[in-house]
Parts: structure tokens; sequence; C-alpha cells
């Protein structure tokens, strides 16, 4: 911009920056380097405009003097915000170290999570079992094997007594042929006598085998079944 025209373009920029900062500061801590980065890129620039306004002032008509403490106001709280983000970083680095510690200490054990799909590998071997409850009693119970792209490929009945059951599949369909490698759901259908629905819960239990971090959260693998570390309810 052209001498005269600095102090409007940095007020602007000022207010810009001001309201980057702000929102920086309600960032989720999945976004907290890359705010860190566009943080660190406005403060160049803003230091910059504000050298340039000071070099290129009129001495007969200065920058007024409340504008330029708003502006100094702004500086700091950029460069705050900036320290901020930087500490925040180190302290998500050490709470996803800690996590990833936590889920090594499953490896080897069997554990129960809040899931409905197993995955079958490629010798047709089952991850591991599965449990649903029920609310209440039913009259019937039809246990469903769903592949990934949605067809049955197994159905059965289940246990119609209020609360939790076991189930177990060897991985073949309803016709005994062994399925192929993959990501297999239970699904459970449950009525009462009058027809109407039975609220029911499903959930896996398995043996751990490996920890793995790098999506940025913790993941316990169970075969080729992915569970979250906040999955998990109980050690079996």
């Amino acid at each position: 911009p052209q001498a005269d025209e600095v102090p409007k373009v940095f007020s602007e920029f000022a207010a810009m920056v001001s309201s980057v900062s702000s929102s920086s500061s309600s960032t989720s801590s999945t976004t907290s380097s890359s705010s860190s980065n566009s943080l660190s890129a406005s403060y160049e620039m803003f230091l910059t405009l504000l050298t340039t306004q000071l070099q290129t002032q009129n001495p007969l008509d200065p920058v007024d003097s409340t504008e330029f403490t708003s502006q100094l106001a702004t500086y700091a709280q950029l460069e705050q915000q900036i320290s901020t983000n930087e500490k925040l970083d180190t302290v998500l680095s050490s709470i996803d170290s800690l996590s990833f510690s936590s889920g090594v200490g499953y490896l080897g054990m069997t554990v129960e999570a809040n899931s409905d799909t197993l995955a079958v590998d490629d010798g047709g071997s089952v991850d591991g079992s599965w449990k649903y409850a029920l609310d209440s009693d039913a009259s019937d119970v039809t246990l469903e094997i769903i592949d990934s792209d949605g067809n049955v490929v197994w159905s059965g009945s289940g246990d119609t007594a209020s609360g939790s059951h076991d189930f177990t599949w060897d991985g073949k369909d309803s016709k005994g042929n062994a399925v192929g490698a993959g990501q297999y759901t239970l699904q459970v259908t449950a009525t009462d006598s009058a027809g109407k629905t039975v609220d029911s819960s499903i959930s896996i239990t398995g043996t751990v085998t490996a920890v793995d971090s790098s999506s940025g959260s913790t993941v316990l693998e169970i075969g080729d079944t992915e569970v979250d570390l906040s999955d998990i309810t109980r050690l079996a």
C-alpha cells in the first residue's frame, strides 16, 4: 500500500488479527498446531505493518495515540496467543503419549468393547465374539450377520430372555460356506408378544493384539478389528 494508506490497512489487519486470535483461543485440540502456524504468519505481517506505519506516518499528523495503544495491545495479545498455543501443543503431546502407554497395558488381555463389528481374517477366523443384551423378555429374537456391503450372510434365532447373551460365529454363511475376509456386523431384532420392539445393545469381546496411535487417537487392535480405547468397557 501507499504510505498514506498504511494506517487504514493496518487498522483493518489489526481487527482481523484480533478476530483470529479470539477464535483461536477456543480452537479444538486437533487443530492447535495449524492455529499456531496461522497466528505466527499473522504475527510477522502484523509486525511489518506496525513498523511500516511508524516509518511512513506524517510527522505533522502522527497516528492517534489511542489507536496506536490499541494496536500495541492487539500485538501483545497475538504474541501471547502464539505462546499459549505452543504450550498447548506440548500438553497435547504428553496426553497422547500417556494414552498410548495406557493402551499398551491392554496387550494380550481379553477386553469387552462397545461395538457391533468384528473382522474375519484371510484364514476364515473371526477375531472374537459378540454379546447382546435385551432390555426385557422377548418372544422372538433374530440375529443377522451383515457384510460390509450390507448383505446378510447368516441369520438365525437368539435367546429371548432379558439380560446379556453370548454369541459366537464360526465365520460361515447360512449355507455353511466360509465367508471372505472383511468386516462383519451383528444385527439384533427383538420383539415381544405384542409385536413391539425390545431394545437391545451389542458389544464385542476379543484379545488385544496391537496398539496404534498413528491416527492421533489410541486404537486397540483385536486381530484385524480396531476399537477405540475409549470404547473399552471391561476386562474379560
